[in-house]
């Protein structure tokens, strides 16, 4: 076992596809079709590491990404972003305080999405993920 994956996207297919790809790689795999639903299970299914699309209902990405880094119990989560936005699309002031662990951008090679989850369970951290060019950005805290 590879370790336990928290999937938070809004689509089903792309949920689905991560799901098959980590699952294949022997991760345990558990989805949330938003960021409200992640915060209401992220206590009960103890995710390794949680990737996060950006643009979802009820609550983005993002700001799902800043309430995980505020909460004690959840800070030291890794977090993935993996969305079809680019770095420079997103506010700088938006990355920093959600302090992601890595982006990988969509349409995703399975076999990078793999290796940044992979990375990150093994406590790799803030060092990379693609989006664009730019490399991923982790603020201290």
């Amino acid at each position: 076992m590879s370790g336990r994956v928290l999937v938070v996207d809004d689509s089903k297919v792309i949920r689905q596809l991560i799901r098959v790809n980590l699952e294949l790689e022997g991760f345990e795999v558990v989805t949330a079709a938003d960021g409200a639903e992640c915060l209401e299970i992220v206590e009960r299914v103890r995710p390794d590491v949680i990737t996060l699309d950006v643009a979802m209902p009820r609550l983005d990405g993002l700001r799902t990404a800043e309430r995980l880094r505020a909460d004690e119990r959840t800070r030291g989560i890794p977090l993935a972003i993996v969305s079809a936005c680019t770095r420079s699309e997103l506010r700088s002031e938006q990355v920093r305080a959600a302090a992601v662990d890595a982006f990988v951008a969509k349409p995703f090679e399975p076999v990078e999405l793999v290796r940044t989850v992979r990375r990150l369970a093994a406590g790799g951290r803030g060092d990379g993920g693609t989006c664009g060019t730019e490399p991923a950005v982790r603020q201290p805290g």
